[in-house]
């Protein structure tokens, strides 16, 4: 995919490295025909007044005004596509009760492609509106449904890694929504990255398959079996979740007498390219394992709330340098925002650490280690993510793809009020990742080209 090339000048902030704030003032950023970083330039370089006049006679040159700065656009680890109707809804029972009374009936309709197509159209400027610039998609047991999500990602311009989803287990899949049996649900994922992969053939693809077993709960060890047989054979990304709930990690060690980690690296499916929602009960074994293998966690700090009744320990998490995003969880969680996911990622790392129980003495009550940073928080939702999934994006660096949020901070509707008096560039980050919100996003692009504006 090619796009004009073009220079953009003004103060940019982003977290390159975990619980490391940068601020780029008043830089300058070439962006060359294929969307990536070319260069940037400081105020003092030698070529930094002659790059910007030359770009200003072409017309090409993208100026921020007062008020206005530029983030890496934000990575989203963890999306049940089709739930996109259900969101802010249909949380008021457990888990395993939510997915057969509400969620699988809901799935079941993406058999009419044409409905498929309207959700997911809507789903997509969503998401690109509140700055979601990569996107992890859980999808259907459907095969062309699925190829209609990521063909739309393709058309709308937003990076994106799709699943068809695989559930062929009869105990535990209703009969109106799962596939026919192992064999035909791996046949089904074979033709579906194959499918995919020739409607993105370039060096660079914008949307990518993924292997996509539901969670070891809704599958068969045959369809486990041949699923990890296809993630050696194609080397592409998998994602499934893991340790969600007290109910799935239950089912999982009476079913194999091993940890819902463990298990899935018997079956191959835990990789460098692995994506693992949720993993709320991973114990120390758990994490050695998956930091070893190269996987990474999307955690969902939103709907850890309504399903995981615990907080996922990200302190310990992070101490042990694995690779963690943050996940939105549609419709588990009822935002769509990646700002609302730093601030609930904020909120349950410090209630973690803090504790909850009144009735305990303040030294009994929290976990060990401390809260996370807001930072922390901001590099979970680029950076982090962008390393959790192997792309060159999430922050600003020659050579990386130019995903990009131009954030307003005077625009109408804002939130964020910056006082020229009374707020350093740090403050004013600190304020737009706490406060921020669509309102505040105006102007959105994916591999250098405006997909949201």
């Amino acid at each position: 995919m090619t796009t004009e090339p073009f220079t953009l000048v003004g103060t940019a902030f982003h977290t390159p490295e975990r619980g490391a704030l940068e601020v780029l003032e008043a830089h300058l950023f070439g962006i060359d025909a294929q969307g990536r970083i070319a260069e940037m330039l400081a105020p003092g370089h030698p070529d930094y007044a002659v790059r910007r006049s030359d770009a200003r006679r072409a017309g090409t040159l993208v100026e921020l005004g007062e008020g206005q700065f530029l983030l890496p656009g934000l990575i989203d680890l963890h999306i049940h596509a089709p739930q996109w109707p259900q969101m802010g809804k249909a949380l008021d029972v457990p888990l395993e009760v939510w997915l057969q009374k509400y969620t699988f009936p809901l799935e079941a309709r993406y058999a009419d492609v044409g409905y498929a197509r309207e959700v997911y159209a809507d789903l997509v400027d969503n998401l690109l509106a509140n700055g979601t610039t990569t996107a992890l998609y859980f999808a259907t047991v459907h095969v062309e449904a699925s190829l209609a999500l990521a063909g739309i990602c393709l058309e709308k311009g937003q990076r994106a890694l799709v699943g068809k989803v695989v559930m062929d287990d009869p105990d535990q899949c209703p009969p109106f929504y799962r596939d026919a049996d192992a064999a035909s649900a791996v046949a089904d994922t074979r033709r579906f990255i194959e499918a995919l992969r020739a409607m993105d053939q370039g060096e660079r693809p914008l949307v990518q398959p993924v292997i996509t077993p539901r969670f070891i709960p809704s599958c068969t060890d045959a369809a486990l079996k041949g699923l990890g047989d296809l993630a050696h054979e194609f080397g592409c990304h998998v994602q499934t979740h893991c340790s969600e709930s007290d109910w799935a990690k239950q089912f999982v060690e009476e079913r194999f007498n091993r940890t819902d980690a463990a298990s899935l690296d018997d079956f191959g499916l835990l990789t460098r390219h692995t994506i693992l929602a949720h993993s709320n009960f991973i114990d120390g074994q758990d994490m050695d394992l998956i930091k070893e293998m190269g996987a990474g966690v999307a955690h969902c700090p939103l709907s850890n709330v309504y399903f995981a009744n615990a907080v996922f320990p990200l302190r310990a998490a992070l101490d042990r340098h694995m690779h963690v995003g943050l996940g939105t969880d549609i419709s588990g969680g009822y935002s769509p925002s990646l700002f609302d996911g730093c601030r609930h990622a904020l909120s349950a790392s410090r209630t973690l650490q803090s504790g909850v129980h009144a009735h305990l003495q303040a030294h009994e009550r929290g976990a060990p280690g401390e809260p996370i940073t807001h930072q922390e928080a901001f590099w979970l939702a680029t950076a982090g993510g962008a390393e959790a999934l192997d792309l060159p994006t999430g922050s600003f660096r020659v050579g990386h793809e130019f995903d990009a949020l131009l954030i307003d901070t005077r625009a109408n509707a804002s939130n964020v009020h910056v006082g020229a008096g009374d707020d350093t560039l740090e403050d004013v980050f600190q304020k737009i990742v706490l406060n921020a919100g669509r309102a505040n996003i105006g102007r959105v692009w994916v591999g250098g080209r405006t997909v949201s504006q």
